[in-house]
């Protein structure tokens, strides 16, 4: 193998392809990437046996050929070098990589590409395909809300239904639910369900860019695997066995209040109260009075340390209300939002709330549980 590429490439091809390399496995070659010349580039791929990640990287190929290398020591290396052309030449005899730009230079030993663990190429036909700002906007206002305790694996991912010309996500953990809806640049032909891990999502999110190009969906013909395939990138990652709970069980049907807000405001507010909340639960109260001309009041209270008090201008249709909710999680929701004006639903003291996006009402929800206000 003999290739060369620029410095700034291979570098931002290291970043994505390395968020599959494994940290902690007992397999040392996991701990390594792959280098191997493909259709005149080089790709890149890494996995941890969870999420298997392909990088194309444009390149010069003299002579073709493959090798793994250890992804941290090779990563920090490349990533320390002037920018420009960088020479990888492999000895095939001393399983050798050369790596040559300018007047710095390395030789880094690796192991068998054959005892790579295989990750799955894209079948010919993709089940479907979504805009990369569509499916990204997505994963980053449902994926965070997935559980990252192992003990129910189903609620660990998101349950993503693709039907007809549009895709569902949703995710929740025992305290909050979020669904957003989308558009599918690609009609699948019938219903399909499968519950992708949220890491292995937030991973995706990292590698699509804020555009319209598309990111094509294949699901394995098992359904065992999904792959997220762009031009220079391809990502693998398993499907969640099991049954995700009915979630829309956990929806109000209605409201008794509803209060319109700007976004930014109320995570401002939510956030200076959050501080006095750290020492009583997270618990911040909301206090909706439509007859004043304050009509939202966000509070917390701390016995040993103080309180804490915010009032900010809403539109607030519906009767007058009382209700507290941990703080992370309303910020959590609204720090994943990019609207400007958000709708709360409320039902009173005890029932779920509801954020909504203004506009957008039918495409995006999030219900958060409320906390018990302490007497």
């Amino acid at each position: 193998m003999k290739v060369t590429c620029l410095q700034e490439n291979l570098t931002r091809g290291l970043q994505i392809a390395g968020r599959g390399v494994s940290s902690r496995s007992t397999l040392a070659i996991l701990g390594n990437v792959l280098l191997r010349t493909e259709s005149g580039r080089l790709k890149l791929t890494a996995t941890n046996l969870e999420v298997g990640i392909n990088c194309w990287v444009p390149a010069k190929v003299d002579d073709e050929g493959s090798i793994t290398v250890p992804a941290k020591l090779f990563t920090d290396f490349v990533n320390s070098l002037p920018p420009g052309p960088i020479e990888l030449s492999l000895n095939v005899r001393t399983k050798t990589v050369h790596i040559k730009r300018g007047p710095f230079e390395a030789n880094l030993k690796g192991m068998d590409a054959e005892d790579f663990p295989t990750i799955p190429g894209i079948p010919d036909k993709p089940t479907t395909r979504i805009a990369q700002s569509a499916l990204k906007r997505m994963v980053r206002e449902v994926a965070f809300v997935a559980a990252t305790d192992d003990s129910r694996p189903v609620l660990t991912g998101a349950l993503t239904t693709f039907d007809g010309n549009e895709v569902l996500m949703a995710a929740a953990d025992p305290y909050r639910l979020s669904v957003r809806r989308s558009t599918l640049l690609l009609k699948v032909p019938e219903k399909v369900e499968i519950i992708i891990p949220a890491k292995s999502l937030l991973e995706v999110e990292r590698v699509l860019e804020e555009s319209d190009d598309p990111v094509d969906l294949f699901i394995t013909p098992n359904r065992g695997q999904v792959i997220f395939h762009t031009e220079d990138v391809d990502l693998v990652t398993r499907i969640i066995e099991g049954q995700f709970p009915n979630y829309r069980q956990v929806i109000p049907a209605s409201s008794q209040t509803q209060v319109i807000v700007q976004r930014e405001e109320l995570l401002k507010a939510t956030r200076l109260a959050s501080y006095f909340a750290r020492d009583s639960a997270n618990i911040v109260r909301f206090q909706i009075d439509p007859t004043s001309d304050t009509p939202l009041v966000i509070s917390a209270t701390a016995e040993e340390v103080g309180d804490n008090t915010g009032r900010i201008e809403a539109s607030v249709q519906g009767q007058p209300a009382t209700i507290a909710f941990n703080s992370r999680f309303v910020q959590d929701a609204l720090t994943s939002l990019s609207a400007p004006e958000v709708k709360l639903e409320l039902g009173g003291p005890l029932a779920p709330g509801v954020i909504r996006v203004v506009g957008d009402e039918e495409a995006y929800l999030h219900v958060v549980m409320p906390l018990r206000i302490p007497s």
